[in-house]
């Protein structure tokens, strides 16, 4: 959220005031490369979209040619940081009292628009039509409201990984994220405004009405305000949330003295709403009637979705519209009316960008000839507010509705994104191993983690432009954003979905790119990867020379040792920060004896004894003496057993891990020296493939499609997941319908401790998807 500066102190409390100065940077970003507009007018908010072209800086690799003069260079290949456009979706919602002002914020920095018309849906459209077009100059095309909300619930259920959850009032944490379905169709929409729409959505493009009511929000607020002599939908709200509808409502126990055993009805059941106000001799407070108001409202809403979802075999129903808002004690008691209408069958959820719904969808009607739907699209961290909670005793931090700017940002991604073939059932996919926002021990240890590496990730990202003199001045704006961010994940762990160490990790990449440090460790990798190139030959020679038993155990202690060489870990970064000596074989020696803390290396090792596997899909981790000296031996193992292998890395930069760029040159170079490895790439039995990901976790969900195609032509049997962030932070418990194997090694005292090891303690988890897990692998469990 940004808060509005008011520049009329004078201005009543009551009396919002519009002349307002708008921090740019913070709300209408990157308004100067606007192309196209919509806009969904509510009865209260405004609701505005954009898409904008955004230039920002990007890494890039380039081989020397060691023909040229260039090979005076003894580096292998050189840093570029490029410009490079991309595509952005902005949303930006606030209050109508502002719509002049933003308005005129707009006109006067809008500066390369082609665009002559803007979408325009919601029932203020008309309302606002001659002065949208008055100050813009835009022609106001109006577009059905219905067909906007559709699109862009579509939208959003199919980008935004964590975008619906349900709503738990009493529990830890009161939003339970849920995982996106690999198919969102069907699914039911009740949508409360003024009435209640009910629609059943079956495709992109086909849904109808299938019912609906006059009783809905308008009614709520409408009786409310004849009941409570309140005007303002929020302060009803308010007053339902200290109310104790019991006072005002007949309950069973209130007939019958108790339950009603027979019919299956207890004692605390309504009975009748309002009922004890027909023979109560007694004033009502206006909090219990505001109460019992809600409560009838919203159970007969919750009744008739039950209805409408099980005449129609549906089991995903989705609430949205002004009545919900985001509003606890709404979602509260829509929550408890469904899951008692149900018996607990069908759960009311509830999405985290609800209020954009119209507004996405109106800017899609706008894009159609540019069929944004192709792409797939990612919220960035950086530019969006996240769920707020608008419960005072939940969020502290809150501050007044009034003058707060809400904003989310979609980025366009260069890949199009699909689950992994190979899961076992990615419906159930959840790809982190640890939610922070339920566990409070473990959310406040990271997020102090992450606190303390700033100093350090600021320090890494200035030395990464040493030609730059701004960086420092752009490295301290970068530590105040994720700073903040931090703090405001301490308060609303919810934010952004799910809090994991990977939502964390990902925040603090997005927060990078927005201040241009596309990379800040790529000189760290080029070094790394220099020097250990020098070893590669020596490492093969020695493993050669061993028995061929030996020669496996000597590949997986490798694979781990490598893994160690992990600068995102700060017990590895104080090392090498501080030993630049610290080497391969030093790290050999960091590691713990068998049996491990996870050992399936015997199964593993009975089942190379075997056939060898059609094709390995490896996902790699770190730059230098891991993916060089660990990984590449273990690879050309592999291809020597007549396996063929895929390696996937990053598509762009993410601490030290390798991108899809270096390890294209490190493999040429690998080749150059390894006759195994060039036939490999000769033959077309060794490729080399982008996992359309930039972070350090690994989301088998968000795959690259091209990666996904070859997995299937491929006939893949085999996925090796290596890292802490990919085998441990995500994916520990990751089920695939062929053997896995996931090796890590633990390099954070406090993991290590909860998951009952020690510093450097090693994960070798090998699975066959035939056996239960229990048979072949232990679990990590808190000791």
């Amino acid at each position: 959220m940004a808060e509005c500066v008011r520049l009329d102190s004078s201005t009543s409390s009551h009396t919002m005031d519009k002349s307002i100065t708008l921090p740019p940077d913070e709300i209408f970003r990157n308004l100067e490369n606007a192309k196209r507009f919509a806009i969904d007018i509510g009865g209260s908010l405004t609701k505005l979209a954009y898409y904008s072209t955004v230039q920002h800086k990007v890494a890039k690799v380039r081989s020397f040619d060691h023909s040229t003069k260039e090979a005076a260079s003894d580096k292998l290949y050189e840093i570029s940081v490029q410009e490079e456009v991309t595509a952005r979706l902005h949303f930006i919602k606030f209050e109508n009292a502002y719509i002049e002002t933003c308005l005129d914020f707009i006109k006067d920095h809008l500066v390369n628009t082609e665009t002559k018309v803007i979408k325009a849906t919601g029932g203020g459209a008309h309302k606002f039509k001659e002065l949208i077009e008055r100050k813009l100059g835009l022609k106001v095309d109006k577009e059905d409201e219905m067909t906007c909300l559709i699109k862009g619930c579509n939208f959003v259920l199919r980008n935004i990984p964590h975008e619906a959850f349900v709503y738990a009032k009493h529990a830890d944490s009161e939003f339970r994220f849920q995982t996106t379905q690999p198919d969102i169709f069907p699914y039911l929409l009740v949508n409360i405004g003024s009435g209640v729409s009910i629609v059943k959505v079956e495709s992109e493009d086909k849904f109808e009405r299938i019912g609906g009511s006059s009783i809905g929000g308008g009614t709520f607020w409408g009786l409310g305000a004849l009941l409570t002599k309140t005007k303002r939908f929020d302060e009803l709200l308010q007053l339902a949330s200290k109310g104790q509808h019991t006072s005002v409502d007949m309950l069973v126990k209130d007939i019958y003295g108790g339950s009603y055993g027979s019919l299956g009805l207890t004692g605390d059941l309504i009975a009748s709403s309002f009922g004890k106000s027909a023979t109560a001799d007694k004033e009502f407070s206006k909090e219990d009637m505001a109460k019992s108001l809600l409560h009838m409202i919203s159970n007969d809403i919750g009744q008739l979705a039950c209805l409408y979802a099980k005449l129609h075999n549906l089991s995903r129903v989705y609430f949205g519209g002004f009545f919900i808002r985001g509003h606890p004690v709404t979602m509260h008691t829509i929550t408890y009316s469904i899951n008692f209408f149900t018996k607990g069958e069908v759960q009311a959820l509830f999405l985290r960008h609800e209020g954009y719904l119209g507004a996405i969808g109106a800017f899609l009607k706008g894009a159609e000839e540019d069929n944004p739907n192709q792409y797939s699209w990612g919220e960035n961290y950086a530019g969006s507010s996240g769920l707020m909670s608008v419960s005072p005793d939940m969020n502290p931090m809150q501050r007044a509705r009034s003058g707060t700017f809400d904003m989310l940002e979609m980025d366009r991604l260069e890949r199009q994104l699909v689950n992994l073939p190979l899961l076992q059932d990615a419906s159930s996919y959840i790809p982190d191993t640890m939610d922070l926002t339920e566990d409070a021990l473990a959310r406040e240890y990271w997020l102090y983690c992450f606190e303390e590496a700033l100093d350090g990730v600021v320090k890494r990202a200035v030395a990464s432009q040493p030609d730059m003199p701004e960086a420092s001045e752009r490295a301290e704006k970068f530590r105040q954003k994720y700073r903040h961010k931090l703090q405001t994940l301490r308060q609303q762990p919810f934010a952004y979905g799910s809090l994991t160490v990977r939502s964390l990790l990902d925040t603090r990449e997005h927060c990078l790119n927005e201040f241009n440090f596309p990379d800040p460790y790529s000189k760290i990798k080029q070094k790394e990867n220099d020097m250990a190139l020098k070893y590669y030959q020596k490492a093969v020679k020695s493993l050669e020379e061993l028995s061929w038993e030996e020669r496996q155990f000597a590949l997986v202690r490798g694979v781990l040792a490598g893994n160690v060489f992990d600068w995102g870990a700060k017990a590895v970064s104080d090392v090498l920060e501080s030993d630049p000596e610290f080497g391969f074989e030093e790290a050999k020696r960091q590691l713990e004896e068998r049996p491990w803390l996870v050992d399936s290396y015997d199964q593993w090792l009975e089942r190379l004894k075997g056939p060898p596997h059609k094709c390995a899909l490896f996902f790699v981790d770190n730059s230098g003496v891991d993916i060089i000296l660990g990984v590449m031996p273990f690879v050309r193992e592999l291809l020597s057993r007549g396996t063929e292998v895929v390696l996937a890395s990053n598509s762009g930069p993410a601490l030290n891990d390798v991108t899809n760029g270096e390890l294209q040159i490190l493999t040429e170079k690998i080749a150059a020296m390894d006759p195994v490895i060039q036939a490999g790439l000769r033959e077309d039995r060794l490729m080399l493939v982008q996992s359309g990901s930039s972070s350090p976790c690994l989301d088998l969900s968000r795959l690259d499609k091209v990666l996904a195609m070859v997995v299937r032509e491929r006939q893949t049997d085999l996925v090796i997941i290596e890292g802490m962030g990919r085998a441990i932070h995500t994916n520990y418990y990751a089920m695939l319908s062929c053997e896995s194997l996931k090796m890590a090694v633990i390099k954070n005292s406090w993991l290590a401790d909860r998951l009952g090891g020690k510093l450097f303690s090693v994960v070798f988890k090998y699975e066959v998807p035939a056996e239960k897990p229990s048979q072949h692998s232990a679990a990590l469990t808190p000791s």
